[in-house]
């Protein structure tokens, strides 16, 4: 497959937004033209498409599930209870494991996601992962935590670790989630270990000290922000400002639905408006876009292949309508019907139906169409079948809002 997309605004990391063309062949970004060309007639932004470094792809079903009003946890473990004690959790129970994660798949798909981080082990995932029509890595060592009461994921931290090292891969896991003696002392766990390092991709850290932020920061080690789970559980967040200007890999993950936003654009809103009121300042939103797209691969050791529109990189490209003059406003404030086009590794997964031409000018095998805010598009997999049969099983019309397709 190849073709060009002309006439469009490409933005990336390292270069200044320019109107160009982007080719695409074999799955790569080229520099060669494509047989096939669509003109996005100036109307454009082209953006690497984007990274989410933390989610639960067996948990993003809604509605959310928190502490009681008026308070907020001290550490993960009694939400975990109260997960499991709630009519959300019974109710997600009557859909299978694979329900769940091809939900969570066009969670990522419908906004702008291609590539994320599912934080369980291989062993729950490895069968599943490679059935989405998104990306979702299986390159990783893991650990739920690193305090005794953790959820022993994996081979240990240190074998984990190392298989990393050997591997190039991330190490990730959440850190510093709480405020108990435990929590707090996770740098200094992995210190300990020999484990800090530029493999570390490190999950939460709301409790880290200004120390913590010094040493991750040395050692190389990458932060995942998830704002908004954060907010709703423990009333606090990381010391995100601190964190930038240190030198921290600051990236962005949703955490599951269960905890934080419906979709992965919501995030990038919630995120920068907390940053507001923290701090009393804006987060530049090309900083933003660096924390997920550059950032992000860097992260989880996959700088070399994307994150960036770079010739030889993959071809995970997203296409959003410019609303705004400034290309990293019109990103940071893009909602999921502004999408027109959603590419993995130069093969479209979601799109208006102009872009079929790429994909031979009729609807593919495999592929089906929807409608969203009026416009039909055509998409991979059959979500609105999923929809139905979630529906069926649960027994009534459940509203997820991550799924922005009308009902037929």
């Amino acid at each position: 497959m190849e073709y060009t997309l002309t006439g469009g605004t490409l933005v990336s990391h390292g270069t200044k937004a320019h109107t160009g063309d982007l080719n695409i062949q074999d799955g790569r970004i080229v520099s060669r033209r494509g047989s096939v060309s669509v003109d996005l007639r100036g109307e454009s932004y082209v953006y690497p498409s984007l990274i989410s470094t933390h989610d639960h792809l067996q948990g993003n079903y809604l509605p959310a599930v928190g502490p009681q009003p008026g308070t907020f946890y001290l550490t993960w473990l009694p939400w975990d209870n109260d997960l499991k004690a709630s009519e959300t959790f019974r109710e997600r129970s009557q859909l299978t494991r694979e329900d769940l994660y091809a939900l969570s798949g066009y969670k990522c798909l419908f906004s702008g996601v291609t590539t994320v981080n599912d934080h369980f082990p291989q062993k729950i995932n490895s069968a599943i992962l490679p059935t989405l029509p998104i990306r979702a890595i299986l390159e990783y060592g893991l650990a739920h935590e690193c305090s005794s009461y953790d959820l022993k994921w994996g081979d240990g931290i240190e074998v984990e670790h190392k298989r990393a090292v050997e591997n190039k891969w991330p190490f990730i896991t959440h850190l510093c989630e709480g405020f108990d003696e435990e929590s707090m002392r996770g740098v200094e766990t992995l210190e300990s270990l020999g484990v800090l390092d530029n493999h570390c991709l490190l999950v939460h850290c709301i409790s880290f000290s200004d120390a913590d932020i010094k040493k991750a920061a040395q050692a190389g080690a990458s932060v995942s922000w998830c704002g908004r789970s954060n907010m709703f559980m423990f009333n606090v967040t990381a010391k995100v400002r601190k964190m930038i200007q240190a030198g921290v890999n600051v990236t962005i993950g949703t955490d599951s639905s269960a905890t934080g936003s419906e979709n992965f654009l919501a995030e990038l809103k919630y995120d920068r408006n907390l940053y507001r009121s923290m701090y009393g300042e804006d987060l530049p939103a090309e900083k933003m876009f660096e924390m997920v797209t550059h950032n992000a691969a860097k992260a989880l050791w996959m700088g070399d292949r994307v994150g960036t529109l770079d010739e030889g990189k993959l071809g995970d490209i997203l296409v959003l309508k410019a609303g705004n003059d400034n290309p990293y406003e019109n990103l940071v404030n893009a909602s999921m019907e502004n999408i027109e086009l959603l590419i993995l590794a130069g093969m479209p997964i979601y799109g208006e139906m102009r872009f079929l031409d790429i994909l031979g000018g009729t609807l593919p095998s495999g592929y089906t169409q929807i409608k969203v805010s009026g416009r039909p598009m055509f998409v991979k997999g059959d979500p609105a079948g999923l929809y139905s049969e979630v529906r069926r099983k649960i027994g009534f019309k459940k509203i997820l809002g991550y799924l922005p397709f009308e009902d037929n």
